[in-house]
């Protein structure tokens, strides 16, 4: 499993680290990394490839200022550029900037910049790191400009500057400014930010360099609490499937409603049935508070009655197309009483939003807790959260833990990066997606496969993320087929979630 360190944590096992260690061997160690994958950069590229290191006034230009000399070691014509001409006043970085004064390493001013990028070099980002916390401005945003300008390739130190590294959100949002790396070598853990949200554009190929800390830092995560999560990938997604059972039946495998379909969305009921088949559900019903709906291209799919008993299935979908009817809000609140796991979308997210006290209907059911799924894209999260879709996207991670403590259930915020939090404070980030799911009604088959791994029996934190995975997969799928993330029909998608199911790979 990949874990995922907030800042907070890396602060310190960087500072236990550094004060264990001689002096300077975590800068070596991160500025070895760095040559490295620089040097890699440079065999893909016209020979004789320039590079220019960028070095800011923390321990991230340290290392790229090091990095530089040793690429220099081996044969590289390097040059570097610093943000401030006389060079930091303490910290491990004074001795980088010794070694490069005493090897004859000029470092140049800003103003110097249009005439090295004029070699078309590879870019060292070594601006700012995890510490940033206002907007790139002045020079720091004209480098950034340029060389963004200029399509350089860059090799970023720890994360691309001016992207956040616990919530994958540019610093300063609309008016911020973040380089755009092709290669990230980030340093001791993995971090949040590298995975959600704008980050995504800007991360480029990730490599995770541990500094020779992986046994501490695997100490320290058994500690941290909420401060580390994981990353849900095919390893993740491995351990949570397994082949059927040659001796099982339909019944083996659950029954599931998908509820929904308000006239001019019934489509969406169906599309959240679908999804539920396409992940194995035994059954599948279908209903509406108005009507029966039929699906002739899926036969096999049942009807269900406009006021059902929802604690007869395994697992319930509700809200896909249900509009927000009083019909609409009196189904929801019978499935909260009602229904023994369930998933919350859409519309049915849209009334719990407006009546956020139908959420503490019956928590448990014969004993046992009821399994919940809220899944949201950010427009609902920020309703449900009486706050604004970019307060939202400003920290993802922190959203979902928070829908997940205020409801009381497994939160999936969706969305580039989507993350999966628990009301104890446990996140995990899905490491699969793609824009050809941005198309109406993918959703809807995301919910119905959530329904369908909890009618199997999954824990509703395992459902949640094995089906976003999934579905994440399903869009890459696509994507890598057509050669463009356009034009991806939600009908289609059951039919690749399929395939990735069949791919041994995944």
């Amino acid at each position: 499993m990949a874990q995922l360190f907030a800042a907070s944590a890396l602060r310190r096992l960087e500072a236990a680290a550094i004060a264990a260690l001689p002096a300077g061997t975590l800068m070596q160690r991160a500025a070895s990394e760095v040559a490295d994958a620089t040097g890699r950069l440079a065999r893909t590229l016209p020979p004789a490839c320039p590079v220019l290191a960028l070095v800011g006034p923390g321990n991230n230009g340290g290392d790229a200022l090091l990095a530089a000399l040793l690429l220099r070691e081996r044969g590289h014509a390097c040059s570097a550029i610093a943000l401030r001409p006389d060079g930091p006043g303490a910290g491990e970085s004074v001795d980088a900037w010794r070694a490069a004064r005493a090897t004859g390493l000029h470092i140049d001013l800003p103003g110097d910049l249009p005439a090295l990028l004029a070699a078309a070099p590879i870019v060292i980002d070594g601006l700012f790191g995890i510490g940033l916390d206002r907007p790139l401005d002045g020079d720091a945003r004209r480098m950034c400009e340029a060389i963004a300008l200029a399509a350089l390739p860059v090799v970023a130190v720890d994360v691309p500057s001016g992207v956040d590294a616990d919530t994958g959100a540019i610093v300063g949002g609309e008016r911020g400014c973040a380089m755009r790396a092709t290669v990230t070598v980030t340093m001791i853990a993995d971090k949040p930010g590298l995975h959600t949200g704008a980050a995504l554009d800007h991360v480029g190929e990730l490599r995770v360099a541990a500094l020779g800390l992986g046994a501490q830092r695997a100490e320290f995560a058994r500690t941290a609490g909420s401060e580390v999560g994981r990353l849900f990938d095919a390893a993740c997604a491995a351990q949570g499937s397994a082949p059927r059972a040659r001796d099982s039946h339909k019944g083996s495998f659950g029954t599931v409603l998908a509820y929904g379909g308000a006239p001019g969305m019934r489509g969406a009921a169906l599309l959240a049935a679908r999804g539920a088949q396409a992940l194995g559900a035994g059954k599948v019903h279908v209903g509406t508070p108005t009507d029966e709906l039929f699906d002739p291209g899926q036969p096999q799919l049942m009807t269900a009655p406009a006021e059902p008993d929802f604690g007869a299935f395994d697992a319930v979908a509700i809200g896909c197309g249900l509009g927000r009817s009083d019909g609409a809000r009196q189904r929801v609140a019978a499935a909260l009483a009602g229904a023994r796991a369930l998933v919350l979308d859409a519309d049915a997210l849209n009334l719990l939003a407006g009546e956020p006290e139908l959420a503490g209907a019956r928590q448990t059911r014969s004993g046992a807790a009821v399994r919940r799924v809220m899944t949201p894209h950010p427009l609902e999260a920020a309703r449900l959260l009486r706050c604004e879709p970019a307060q939202v996207q400003a920290d993802r991670r922190g959203a979902a833990l928070l829908l997940a403590q205020r409801y009381r259930m497994v939160a999936l915020l969706k969305g580039a990066g989507s993350v999966v939090a628990t009301p104890d404070g446990a996140w995990s980030i899905i490491d699969a997606g793609s824009p050809a799911l941005a198309s109406a009604g993918t959703g809807d088959v995301l919910a119905g496969m959530i329904a369908a791994l909890l009618a199997h029996g999954h824990e509703p934190e395992t459902a949640a993320c094995l089906a976003a995975w999934l579905h994440g997969r399903a869009g890459m799928l696509f994507e890598a087929a057509h050669g463009h993330a356009e034009g991806l029909s939600a009908a289609e998608l059951p039919g690749l979630v399929r395939q990735v199911l069949g791919r041994p790979d995944r």
